[in-house]
């Protein structure tokens, strides 16, 4: 048996890794993984590990999906076969080469083919335990009876190696001086001849690393004598293998690859100015964002940043409202309010998940980390009871964790985002007036949503909404079913007059007894009435600190090693809507704080400043702060929130140092002072 997690890798350059799942041949990770990809590259990546604690995780086997065959498995749930992992199949990168043919003639008077290989660059090797490689590269001629071989200098410590070297290789010479055409010249030799590249990482007191090969035939260069080209580095002899591997598993997978291409924003302003009119439109449904909606509402493509654009500009509250009006002059039940997936529920949906993740957080993350970290069994079906279980204990568990959670979401109305609690005013005035001889379908038109698409979904799959680093085990999501469909049911109970269960099965019925009480219908409506209300709270809005995102990272140290050197520390770092912070760990105090309004610019930093991929500056007031992220998503992420919390500061710079400052200079425009003002204009 083994404990298996699974990685997601752009080429070699893990981006994302599951839990573990032990003890188990087949493990189910059922985890979902989205990002943007920010750079090029050749092929997404699957790996299987064994966990190993003492020892390197044993790699089991990976699939490798090339980037130009992902459309092909776009929205399909597909088994693919695991490859054996070796040095071979590890190959990422290219290949910059220059072929020239010369034709020289000797001092003895006989006619001599030269060829000129001019290997200039690579870029994009992989890297080797988390850091750039050292590389080189052997170039061969190689044909019938005949290997001549050179080799390059070693290159420290990079992935985009600059060599700039030529080698000069005899092809041919004639008998005598009878001068015939440059491509006639023993051109049977010629057609078998071949230039092999091979890529190594310079290991020096181990064997060197292969990192990949090309091979090109001589007779590019039949109809010109002068052949240029970049060439992707590939396995060695292709990857083909005569012997039959063993069969490692399977891996299934869904893929969803979507590839959008993006024109400057100034081609989209006639767009924006039509949706941003949108909520004056007279009838709504005639304005441009409630059409772009429908026509996209099957796929849901237009509703995020339909809700992003309008929200940024404070149009959101008026065009829900408009639309949710809409809908509610085709509802004629009561009961049904808000109960179907219209253009006003997907709107109100998503907005939720972009205000409320800092609510959430605040209000469910405790418990439920207290849930998922503790073993507790809250299996309370007599059929699906594991031996051993008693069913009065785990009915004691369920109910501590259900009441635990209820008395969390009724105490956190002071935290709700104002955004939300405008839009529920809104629903409820609306929902009153459209059904006056029910009074308790204004709750139900809140709670709708805010029970049941929002904290009952939270509840179900946390790490959907970034409250838990990993989809949960079995016995888990088990028990947070449980939680998240009582919750439903109670919220729903607050906003009805007949208190009804929706479980069929009698075991759920009795236990929902135990939520009968007057209590927990009262606080519900208690708990409603504050969202709903336009007074003002004292938590909302900006005056409490937005949580925007944290993680483990690098930064370049400020102070001095003893040998003279500045290094890289390990750090947890934390961004608000208010500063940037870093720890030394996680829930330790702070060790340096950057107020947010003291970011001048956040941008790149080139690999050759340090030699280390995925870093990025961030330039304050004080000094430059550097730092690595682990791959290259991650640093995308952090530089785009970075972008957006600071982007409001007027001092911002206009230009700024692609580079660093080191031993005097700048590495970028070699100017000495430190002051000096950018060589480069910032990113917009």
């Amino acid at each position: 048996m083994r404990d298996c997690f699974c990685t997601i890798n752009l080429d070699q350059e893990e981006v994302y890794r599951t839990q573990v799942v032990e003890k188990s041949l087949s493990p189910y990770f059922s985890e979902e993984f989205y990002f943007e990809i920010p750079r090029t590259f050749q092929y997404l990546s699957f790996y299987v590990y064994d966990k190993n604690v003492l020892q390197r995780d044993l790699r089991i086997g990976k699939v490798a999906i090339k980037k130009e065959d992902l459309c092909s498995h776009s929205g399909k749930e597909t088994w693919f076969s695991l490859q054996p992992i070796d040095s071979n199949s590890e190959v990422q990168g290219k290949v910059h080469l220059e072929l020239r043919l010369n034709e020289l003639i000797t001092e003895n008077g006989t006619v001599c083919q030269q060829l000129v290989v001019h290997i200039k660059a690579c870029h994009g090797l992989p890297l080797i335990n988390g850091q750039s490689c050292d590389p080189y590269a052997t170039v061969s001629l190689v044909g019938p009876s005949r290997n001549d071989q050179k080799k390059t200098k070693v290159k420290k410590k990079t992935s985009n190696p600059q060599f700039n070297e030529v080698f000069y290789f005899e092809v041919t010479r004639s008998s005598s001086y009878t001068r015939k055409s440059q491509f006639q010249v023993e051109e049977e030799d010629i057609e078998k001849l071949e230039i092999r590249i091979d890529l190594w990482n310079n290991e020096n007191l181990v064997q060197d690393v292969f990192l990949g090969e090309i091979k090109v035939p001589v007779n590019v260069l039949r109809s010109d004598s002068f052949h240029q080209a970049w060439y992707l580095l590939q396995p060695r002899d292709n990857g083909n293998k005569s012997s039959k591997t063993d069969d490692l598993g399977s891996l299934l997978l869904t893929l969803c690859y979507t590839e959008d291409c993006v024109l400057p924003s100034d081609y989209y302003g006639p767009l924006k100015a039509l949706l941003l009119k949108s909520p004056d439109v007279q009838p709504v449904s005639a304005s441009a964002a409630y059409i772009l909606g429908e026509i996209c509402q099957d796929q849901k493509d237009a509703v995020l940043p339909l809700v992003r654009l309008l929200l940024h500009h404070n149009k959101l509250v008026p065009f829900i409202t408009a639309v949710a009006e809409l809908d509610l002059k085709d509802t004629p039940d009561a009961n049904a309010i808000f109960r179907g997936n219209s253009l006003a529920t997907q709107c109100l949906t998503e907005m939720m998940k972009i205000v409320g993740g800092h609510y959430l957080k605040v209000t469910l993350k405790p418990v439920l980390d207290e849930i998922c970290e503790s073993s507790k069994s809250c299996e309370i079906d007599p059929v699906k009871l594991k031996e051993g279980d008693n069913v009065e204990n785990n009915k004691e568990n369920l109910y501590y964790y259900v009441d635990k959670v209820f008395n969390t979401i009724v105490g956190s109305s002071v935290s709700c985002p104002t955004v939300m609690c405008d839009i529920f005013y809104s629903l409820r005035q609306m929902a009153a007036k459209k059904f006056p001889n029910h009074p308790h379908v204004q709750y139900s038109a809140v709670s709708s949503f805010v029970f049941l698409r929002f904290f009952a979904v939270a509840i179900l799959s946390p790490h959907a909404f970034h409250l838990r680093p990993h989809y949960p085990d079995t016995q888990t999501v088990r028990t947070l079913t449980l939680i998240s469909k009582t919750i439903q049911i109670i919220g729903n109970w607050g906003c009805q007059s007949r208190k009804k269960s929706r479980f069929k099965k009698s075991v759920m019925c009795e236990f929902l007894k135990m939520f009968q009480e007057e209590r927990y219908f009262t606080d519900v409506k208690k708990f409603l009435d504050e969202i709903s209300s336009t007074e003002t709270k004292e938590s909302s809005g900006t005056s409490e600190p937005v949580h925007l995102k944290e993680g483990e990272m690098y930064k370049r140290a400020q102070g001095r090693t003893r040998i003279g050197k500045k290094n890289f520390k390990k750090r947890w770092f934390c961004l608000t809507s208010r500063e940037l912070t870093y720890h030394r760990q996680q829930g330790k105090d702070a060790i340096y704080t950057i107020p947010v309004k003291n970011i001048l610019a956040v941008e790149k930093l080139e690999e050759g400043s340090f030699n280390k991929k995925n870093m990025f500056q961030v330039i304050h007031t004080e000094k430059t702060l550097y730092i690595q992220a682990n791959n290259c998503v991650e640093a995308n992420e952090w530089i785009d929130v970075l972008c957006r919390v600071s982007r409001c500061n007027h001092n911002r710079l206009s230009s700024f140092h692609p580079s660093a400052y080191l031993n005097g200079n700048w590495l970028c425009c070699q100017e000495t002072s430190e002051s000096t003002p950018g060589c480069k204009p910032c990113t917009a």
